[in-house]
């Protein structure tokens, strides 16, 4: 990345530009005992641009993730976490029918929206008004050919530690393989994808694997291929399916698969200022001796549905819930947004189950503790984003400033 930086500098078109996401939360539930907690994150990025000849460009960005959480329970004594590291760091080149990023980067695709199969690389979880997630560390390229038909295919290495919906962490200096193809389909798309690495199952979260966690200290590596196809319509209403098979071999065991699919829709009611309503059915099932995440059945079942409707050009009233079909549990969650030109603001509630969320979860809001999130509570937010640009002189054709 600094090699990309020294290169382009010279010659920059575009300019310098630093953006600025400053947050601060509060949160409070229910729970025995009582567990108040305050957070607070700053993400600076800094992203730079430099178009060249033939509908070619060059650009990079790098950003930060600064962030502190301290809970006091039974407010009482306060104990603090915190972190300070790389967000993002990725550099590309983009011609007219082709693109290639490198570096830590955000990696997501697939139709579904709140209960997604296809979160194979990110831990975005729909109730966190920051879609905050780790980037991964790859190579992504991107062709886009006629009729709207695009093929992607990346290369991720240096990535151990478990991201999506996995169970299992990648083995250390490991790399992974995959690649998507996007294809237009009646009114819609459809697509396909796959992915390809090996997994350690010896540092896999303590029962997240069963009986096939425990046999195989020995012998750790297992080899994992991953398919998936989805698509999305508009037939009066969007329309959208998403399936993955996950298919896990090992020499001395039992071949385990996973196969998980999501049927959804939505429609825009002519409401007021609009109503949407999106909806959403999950399932899961796992075979060959492995267990579900959490240490549950085999099979799971979710439903998923969320309102929104714009009360004025400043705020936004949503809500989501889950109903977990498998232990009959309804998941809650209520929010009332205010934008400005600079703040915005956020009023949350969630009324869940006291235990950790299971399968909906990619962990609490803005970076809050699982546990925070169970049970009855409130959390209050507040973000201010800025931005500040350096516009600097073009450069001529032989690339001289």
């Amino acid at each position: 990345m600094l090699l990309l930086l020294g290169a382009v500098e010279p010659t920059l078109a575009q300019g310098l530009k630093l953006e600025g996401q400053l947050s601060s939360w509060f949160i409070i539930n229910n729970q025995e005992p009582s567990t108040p907690g305050v957070g607070v994150r700053y993400l600076p990025t800094f992203s730079l641009s430099r178009p060249l000849e033939h509908d070619r460009l060059i650009d990079g960005e790098i950003a930060l993730n600064a962030y502190g959480f301290g809970q006091a329970p039974s407010w009482t004594c306060c104990e603090t976490t915190g972190q300070l590291g790389a967000y993002r760091a990725w550099g590309r080149l983009k011609l007219a029918n082709f693109e290639a990023r490198a570096g830590l980067q955000k990696i997501n695709f697939g139709s579904a929206t709140l209960l997604r199969p296809l979160r194979w690389f990110d831990s975005v979880d729909p109730r966190d008004p920051l879609q905050i997630t780790d980037g991964v560390y790859a190579l992504l390229v991107r062709g886009y050919l006629r009729q709207n038909v695009s093929v992607w295919g990346w290369g991720l290495y240096g990535n151990d530690r478990l991201k999506g919906f996995e169970t299992t962490p990648t083995a250390r200096h490991s790399p992974e393989l995959g690649g998507r193809l996007q294809v237009p389909l009646f009114k819609g798309e459809a697509a396909f994808s796959t992915h390809h690495r090996r997994a350690d199952l010896s540092r896999a979260p303590p029962g997240s694997l069963g009986a096939l966690g425990e046999a195989t200290l020995e012998d750790p590596l297992a080899r994992e291929q991953r398919y998936a196809a989805d698509g999305k319509w508009d037939v009066g209403i969007g329309l959208w399916v998403e399936g993955t098979w996950v298919r896990r071999t090992h020499p001395r065991l039992p071949v385990a698969t996973e196969r998980a699919a999501t049927v959804g829709a939505d429609y825009t009611f002519g409401v007021g200022n609009g109503l949407n309503v999106l909806g959403e059915f999950f399932t899961l099932n796992q075979a060959g001796g492995n267990e579900a995440p959490s240490g549950r059945p085999g099979t799971v079942h979710v439903q998923a549905a969320t309102l929104s409707y714009p009360v004025s050009w400043l705020d936004v009233v949503s809500a989501i819930a889950y109903f977990d079909g498998t232990t009959k549990e309804a998941y809650r969650f209520v929010s009332w947004q205010r934008t400005y030109d600079r703040w915005r603001f956020y009023v949350m509630g969630f009324w869940n189950p006291v235990l950790p969320i299971p399968v909906v979860s990619a962990g609490a809001s803005s970076g809050t503790s699982p546990p925070l999130m169970s049970g009855k509570g409130l959390q209050l937010m507040a973000v201010f984003n800025h931005a500040w640009e350096k516009p600097l002189r073009a450069a001529d054709r032989s690339g001289r400033p």
